[in-house]
């Protein structure tokens, strides 16, 4: 059988992820595995439509697709986005209907969920015939068991696609609505109140519904707002995955491109930051998509502690469920604040025009009063993932990370040092599971565990409002 592998790092042959797909080529040799380095020559499909029909003609000629990818920003790089739009864009979903499809990622296993769930929803959008997803560690193929299980995907996949096992659609296809917002009643602009708020978009409509959100969320706000198109930003291309800057921040674009001064200037600083985006397939734009993969420059270090953060979309953002995912998990893991999100899919234009002013307002609000909601497992589990590896395996390669983890106090609960927790892990814990202990402890661990929370409670004093 022919396999089409698509992949979707910009480092080609130097992706680790590819290294398993050669693997799977070298013990299945009976089968064709043709590799098509999608990210890294995007700007020849791009510019060059026989190329582009090219890749296209050899999907059609396949018998199954294999998409393999790296994770960016948990999800797919911003150059396998754009090649993903340029599919629809210039209709060539044919050439996949019907094609039987997996996805193969490799990473430390930071939100590869959403990546997997991103790039099934495209397949069924394609109408392909998803079969199954392999997500191992990055490591993974340097051992036994790794190995051992990757093979048995590769089997199990070139099986179904031999025996044409049914699939089933598991992403319903998106509905759009035609609605055109036309903002109704003057807003009630909330003052700024010397806060600096940034909103950033990526429309180049100017009529559109996303312009006039853009729009609306300025007017209703007094003082001063910055606004920005990201594509006026100089960006030359996107994250290239060369890990140059791992040791000490410094980017391979530095001093080539306008990215990293306007990041650290204008969003770094910011206290209040608007996204809006129109919502492309399951994501935004490759733009956007471009502008998230480069802020990798500060590698995997939080950089947007207790920024509030807040989401204006055009387009059916409450069916796609995997982005509210992706953002909740970004902006957790970089320490912001999610405000809200408002969209365009529900409601008429004097819904949307409160449903703005109140996201603004409110991000104005949570600002003033430093009010931080606290993290979820999204933004607490995804910081730990890379607390562990930081600390452990990788810290060679992101030495700016250990460095910038141990000032941030990331690491003050691994491995545990406060001497509290030493000496009740040492002398307590044993002692306290002694069997005749034990059961005494057992009937009084839930007075115990909600004492000192009521002590709080009977010391609390009424607030001023």
């Amino acid at each position: 059988m022919k396999i089409t592998v698509l992949n979707g790092s910009p480092k080609g042959e130097l992706s680790v992820t590819i290294q398993s797909v050669g693997y799977l080529a070298k013990i299945y040799p009976q089968h064709e595995f043709n590799i098509i380095h999608i990210a890294q020559k995007i700007k020849r499909l791009e510019t060059d439509p026989a190329v582009f029909n090219k890749v296209i003609d050899q999907v059609r000629a396949s018998d199954a697709v294999l998409w393999s990818f790296p994770l960016y920003i948990l999800i797919v790089h911003a150059h396998y986005k754009r090649f993903i739009e340029l599919i629809f864009e210039r209709g060539a979903e044919a050439a996949f209907a019907g094609k039987y499809a997996a996805s193969l990622s490799t990473s430390i296993h930071f939100f590869d969920h959403t990546a997997h769930n991103y790039i099934h929803a495209i397949c069924d959008d394609l109408e392909m015939r998803f079969v199954d997803s392999f997500s191992p560690d990055m490591h993974d193929l340097l051992k036994e068991e790794g190995r051992r299980q990757l093979a048995r995907f590769g089997q199990l996949f070139l099986k179904a696609v031999h025996n044409q096992v049914p699939t089933q659609c598991q992403y319903p296809r998106l509905t759009y609505r035609e609605f055109s917002y036309h903002p109704e009643f003057p807003p009630n602009p909330v003052a700024t109140d010397g806060k600096k708020v940034v909103i950033l978009h990526d429309e180049q409509q100017p009529d559109s519904n996303l312009a006039k959100m853009v729009a609306r969320c300025r007017s209703a706000l007094a003082g001063e707002v910055t606004v920005v198109n990201i594509h006026d930003i100089d960006i030359k291309s996107s994250c290239l995955g060369c890990l140059e800057c791992s040791g000490n921040y410094h980017c391979a674009f530095t001093g080539k491109d306008g990215f990293i001064d306007f990041y650290k200037v204008t969003v770094m600083t910011a206290d209040v930051l608007i996204y809006a985006g129109r919502m492309v397939d399951r994501y935004l734009s490759s733009r956007w998509k471009m502008f998230f993969d480069r802020i990798f420059f500060n590698t995997h270090t939080p950089v947007l502690v207790g920024k509030q953060v807040a989401f204006v979309i055009s387009g059916p953002f409450s069916q796609v469920p995997n982005l509210m995912e992706i953002f909740s998990g970004f902006f957790g893991f970089q320490g912001a604040n999610i405000v809200g999100v408002v969209s365009d899919e529900n409601g008429n234009s004097a819904d949307l025009d409160r449903l703005l002013d109140q996201l603004s307002a409110r991000a104005l609000a949570y600002v003033q009063a430093g009010y931080l909601r606290p993290q979820t497992f999204l933004g607490e589990g995804g910081l730990k993932i890379f607390r562990d590896d930081i600390y452990g395996r990788l810290r060679p390669i992101f030495a700016a990370d250990h460095r910038a983890f141990y000032r941030m106090g990331v690491y003050r609960t691994f491995p545990p040092a406060e001497l509290n927790t030493v000496l009740l892990n040492t002398f307590v814990a044993p002692l306290v599971n002694l069997p005749p202990i034990r059961k005494k402890f057992d009937k009084m661990i839930k007075k115990q565990m909600v004492e000192p929370h009521r002590k709080v409670v009977a010391q609390a004093k009424a607030h001023e409002n």
